[in-house]
């Protein structure tokens, strides 16, 4: 049994495919499935060292961009995207898969519309409330669709949709307080902020928490996710606004949470300030974790707004628009969230009951009955 993967451009279409593959190899060992080969397709690894720890075999297919602004690739990536679609179907030729499972995004373009054409199943799912170009092109020949947010059902057939969350590593459920204490020498019995501004990090964001940074630590820690190209920058500005601070030591940035970081810091933040990713979101729920929810203005198809204000008509958070976003109104809202403990609770409960912890498990098994039903 062999299997692709394919969907790619950031974490949130990475890590839910990773969550999958360990669903579909779970399931494979229950039904004593010796020959299964799972395979990776996309332009990049995103992250080549977990793949081979997965025993995920990676296949790069070069994919062209579509951006929403003017830029000189434009007007090459449509060549690209071409040349991508000719080597995938070389390749899914050459290795002739069962299934082919799509998460979106430009780099999985090719290995969709090249299994179309060589008549392989194809599975797809869709991450936010709205879906992307490259989703909403699939559906149109997928056999299977499934989606994270009710609010998407209305993109696609009903006949083949199915709503199953969005398909999260069950290993980030298993953090412990202890060990989220050690790794972040965390102080007992005060609040923790998880700062969690996607796999880039968020600059306006980094930037609103370095402001008022001072008068957080006087009330919480921060855990601050500023991204890998931001570190240096934010640790340097951290340092400066610190200087005068009583408790420079609850403050922690990081450039990246690797997965035993994020399952600890999920297990013990009392309170998430995030963007709007379907990833993030979902982690975040998974983890009964109140949020304030601050949705990136220029996303494709507007989707993290749409995803905010979803998530946030469950009772498990509260937006705050970009546009509206300054230190004064940021700090009051975390005041005020952290001091009313009734609203948290409910927060908890809206999260824990959007959060759909077997969404990976339902997919494999679809994924299987795919195969079945094909051969």
């Amino acid at each position: 049994m062999r299997i692709i993967l394919t969907g790619g451009g950031s974490g949130g279409h990475f890590y839910p495919l990773i969550a999958v593959a360990r669903s579909i190899r779970n399931l494979a060992e229950v039904q004593k499935i010796t020959n299964l080969e799972l395979i990776y397709a996309s332009d990049e690894p995103f992250d080549s060292k977990l793949l081979q720890e997965e025993d995920i075999r990676f296949l790069a297919i070069p994919a062209g961009k579509i951006r929403r602004y003017f830029s000189i690739k434009n007007i090459f990536d449509p060549f690209k995207t071409f040349f991508g679609v000719i080597r995938a179907i070389w390749i899914i030729y050459l290795n002739l898969p069962d299934v082919v499972f799509g998460k979106g995004g430009y780099a999985s373009f090719p290995t969709l519309y090249a299994a179309r054409i060589l008549g392989v199943p194809i599975i797809i799912h869709e991450t936010d409330a709205v879906p992307g170009k490259v989703i909403k092109c699939a559906s149109r020949f997928a056999k299977r669709i499934a989606i994270s947010f009710p609010e998407a059902a209305k993109f696609f057939p009903a006949d083949k949709t199915a709503l199953t969350g969005n398909p999260i590593r069950k290993e980030i459920t298993l953090g412990s307080g202890q060990e989220a204490a050690e790794i972040f020498k965390l102080e007992p019995s005060l609040p923790v902020i998880l700062i969690y501004g996607g796999s880039q990090g968020s600059e306006k964001i980094n930037g609103s928490i370095l402001d008022i940074l001072p008068e957080l630590l006087e009330i919480s820690q921060v855990v601050h996710q500023c991204g890998r190209n931001n570190i240096g920058a934010i640790n340097s500005r951290a340092g400066i606004m610190l200087e005068k601070s009583t408790h420079p030591e609850r403050y922690h940035s990081l450039p990246y949470f690797d997965e035993r970081e994020l399952r600890n810091i999920l297990k013990v933040a009392n309170l998430a300030i995030s963007r709007a990713g379907g990833g993030s979101l979902f982690e975040i729920a998974i983890s009964g974790i109140p949020a304030l929810v601050i949705p990136l203005p220029t996303s494709a198809q507007d989707h993290q707004r749409e995803n905010a204000y979803a998530y946030a008509r469950t009772g498990a958070a509260e937006v705050i628009e970009e546009a509206n976003l300054t230190p004064h109104i940021l700090l009051d809202r975390i005041k005020k969230l952290l001091a009313d403990l009734p609203r948290q609770t409910s927060m908890i409960e809206a999260a824990k009951k959007f959060a759909k912890p077997d969404a990976a498990d339902k997919i494999a098994r679809e994924i299987f009955k795919l195969i079945e039903e094909h051969n």
